[in-house]
């Protein structure tokens, strides 16, 4: 058994887990329907619509469409945008609006092409746009990079099939281990970033290094006992030619923390 969790030619591709992995996901919501926003980042601004059953966009870097989206409601007035780009399928972009606070979080995902994926790297790159809402009042902070999750020890339940749990290492790793499912035994130490949406509520997003693919999820731990998350997988299917998007949720609870005494605790690391 040993050798064939050791031997990663053996691991399921994303779009073999996908089937029943979203069980545990939340319905999304049409709170947004009828509104637009301007989002003004450091880059540029961009423009949202939403209607019922699209989103038309344009991004800070003169990209544009319309497509099909889903929003899922993370707290009061704090909303989660997930949507795949019909136009370029290798593209896929996640929202988040706090209508409470007049801050933004844009997060761009690229499928980065098979041929140029260096050994021991990942498949997807994330780019991450903070950025303010026209037209509203601020308040709180700018959503940014923070360590607050570092030496948490979280178990996520996906479906009554699918349970991992994650160990956050550092600002740049983090470890997972699948509990119960089909890649039950599986575990290994990837890329992880995270951002402060609001306190206790955070934008958790990995890149894979074995399976071609990344993640984004908006978690709220306000209650360790009850954590609940929203998020997407995407990457390269099996053969490596089709893009895998797809949503999910989960219900989470942390374990442990640890804490490591000075000069040894990552959360105080200057990298």
């Amino acid at each position: 058994m040993t050798t064939q969790l050791t031997d990663t030619s053996n691991w399921l591709p994303l779009d073999g887990l996908a089937p029943g992995f979203d069980a545990n996901k939340a319905a999304p919501v049409q709170d947004l329907a009828g509104t637009g926003y301007h989002l003004k980042l450091a880059t540029g601004v961009q423009h949202f619509d939403f209607s019922a059953d699209s989103l038309s966009w344009q991004l800070a870097d003169g990209g544009k469409g319309e497509d099909s989206y889903e929003t899922f409601a993370v707290a009061p007035q704090l909303y989660y945008v997930q949507w795949q780009h019909s136009s370029d399928p290798r593209l896929s972009s996640s929202l988040i609006l706090d209508l409470a606070a007049g801050r933004s979080l844009y997060v761009g995902a690229r499928l980065i092409d098979q041929s140029e994926i260096a050994p021991g790297r990942t498949g997807v790159s994330h780019q991450f746009l903070p950025g303010i809402i026209a037209g509203q009042q601020l308040s709180g902070e700018e959503m940014a990079p923070t360590q607050a999750l570092i030496g948490r020890r979280v178990q996520w339940v996906y479906s009554e099939q699918h349970a991992y749990e994650h160990i956050y290492l550092s600002s740049q790793w983090y470890t997972w281990q699948c509990l119960a499912g089909p890649e039950r035994g599986l575990a290994d130490t990837d890329e992880n970033t995270v951002y402060q949406l609001r306190p206790g509520i955070y934008l958790f997003s990995w890149r894979e290094k074995v399976i071609p693919c990344g993640s984004i999820t908006v978690a709220d731990h306000r209650d360790v006992s009850a954590i609940r998350s929203h998020g997407a997988l995407f990457g390269w299917d099996e053969s490596g030619s089709l893009p895998v998007h797809f949503s999910f949720g989960a219900h989470g609870k942390l374990i442990s923390v640890t804490i490591h005494p000075d000069p040894y605790e990552p959360a105080h690391w200057q990298l």
